[in-house]
This record gives C-alpha cells, structure tokens and sequence, in this order.
C-alpha cells in the first residue's frame, strides 16, 4: 500500500489462516457480487450506517483464552476482516474525515489509519461494548491491551476480568455491525472450539477448562449450520456475478 494513501475495493487474500481457509475463487466472486451492489447504492454509501459498510470480504475472526496465570482473566483477540473495514469504523467512530468514503462505494484507504484507531479511546472503548464478556450473570469489566500495535495485521487484544476462576463464560461479539448486520465473526476457542458470530446469534458459551462441550472439539450443530450459510452464501454470491461477468462479456462481443 502506498505511504499516502490509495482508493480500494475489498480484494481478499488468496488464504484465510487457519481452519476457516475459503477458496479464493469463491470469496472473489462474492466481493465482485457484493462490489456491484455497493456501486448500485450510489450516494447513499457517504450516508452514514449500512449503505458504508463492506461485509461481504474476508470475515472478522475472533479468539478466546483464559490466562494461563490469572484464571480469572478471560482474553478475547479480535482481528478485521480487512483494511477497508478498519477506515469505515475510523469515520464511524468520527476517527477519520467522512470524504473517506466515496460515492462510487470505494474508501480511500490510508497507511495509517490502523494507528490512528489504535491510539484513540474511542476504539478502546468501541471494542469492549461490542465484545462482552460474562461469568454467569456477573459481568467481566474489559480494557483493551496497549500498546496496541499493527491493528490491522495482529488484531487487538481485550482483557476481561471476571469475579473469580473462569471455567466457562458467554462471550457476545457485535463488531462492525452497528454498520451493517449483515458482518460475520469466526471465532475459536480451547480445545478445537469455534462458533460464528452474526446478527440473531450474536452470543456464544465456551468452555475454558476442562474438556469440551459435547460434540468434542469440532463445530456444534449451530455453529456448523451458521457456517455452511456463510460458504452458501458466499458460493451463490461468486455464481452471481460470474453470470453478470459472462453477460458482459457477451454484450461486448456482440458490439
């Protein structure tokens, strides 16, 4: 990326790391879907709220730990789906010059936008609204870990403490979808755990020690279900706009 800033559309990175790798060909064909859409929005993506948000990219992905010293302390790793989402969070959050965000659906992309969110209380503070932590019924008070870092490439780490030793606590993730609901977070846990965050299912309970839940290590049926409707919707998004892209190819021969 260029020092003083560059003009974008989501392009997602050829591998997803970890367990929650999706072919290449599938999540570009649902960023082009999902480009031709925001294209179509016009003006209203300056607006701000979800005619601004881009999330049909690479998911948010999110982490869950107990502290191996502080069995009370519960660590929660988020990480953005992408650069452009980080922009739009930094103007949502009044970070970052509106004009970021043009009319066309593209965002003026910058190298250091990452550390102006990284920097501002305002980030700190957005990051332990939309992720809470609790322990039963008692709420674990969050504070973000400084310094921060390379926001965009490591993510960001809450600290949640808890009342007492932690063996199992409901995590809920809301990032990004007071922009739109429509962002998705995979998320792991001990011993294999993984759920996916959405919008209705915005709440998870994990087991932190001992041995898993039933089912073992590997997906839960609800978690199993909401993935296999991020792939199905990101494999109908990429035959849409393969269908759009042969139209047009057409259309041109024609001419």
């Amino acid at each position: 990326m260029r020092g003083g800033g560059e003009t974008v559309r989501r392009s997602p990175s050829p591998v997803l790391s970890g367990v929650w790798s999706v072919p290449f060909a599938i999540r570009a064909g649902a960023w082009a879907a999902s480009a031709l859409l925001g294209a179509a929005a016009g003006a209203a993506v300056l607006a701000p709220g979800p005619a601004g948000a881009h999330p049909f990219g690479d998911p948010q992905t999110v982490d869950v730990a107990v502290d191996a010293q502080r069995p009370e302390v519960v660590h929660v790793h988020w990480r953005v789906g992408g650069p452009d989402d980080l922009t739009l969070l930094g103007v949502s959050l009044g970070l970052l010059p509106r004009d970021r965000v043009k009319t066309d659906g593209t965002v003026d992309v910058q190298y250091d936008d990452p550390g102006v969110l990284a920097a501002s209380d305002r980030f700190a503070a957005y990051l332990t609204e939309r992720i809470t932590v609790t322990d039963g019924a008692a709420p674990c008070p969050g504070t973000v870990q400084q310094p921060i870092g390379f926001l965009q490439l490591k993510g960001a780490t809450a600290d949640y403490t808890c009342p007492g030793p932690v063996a199992t606590a409901t995590v809920a993730v809301r990032m990004l979808t007071d922009l739109n609901p429509a962002y998705r977070t995979l998320a792991t846990g001990p011993n294999g755990q993984r759920a996916v965050y959405e919008g209705g299912a915005d709440t998870h309970a994990w087991t932190l020690t001992g041995p898993p839940p039933a089912g073992g290590a590997g997906l839960g049926r609800s978690a199993a279900v909401q993935l296999a409707a991020v792939l199905g919707g990101l494999l109908l998004a990429g035959a849409g706009a393969e269908v759009v892209a042969r139209r047009m190819r057409r259309r041109a021969v024609a001419a």
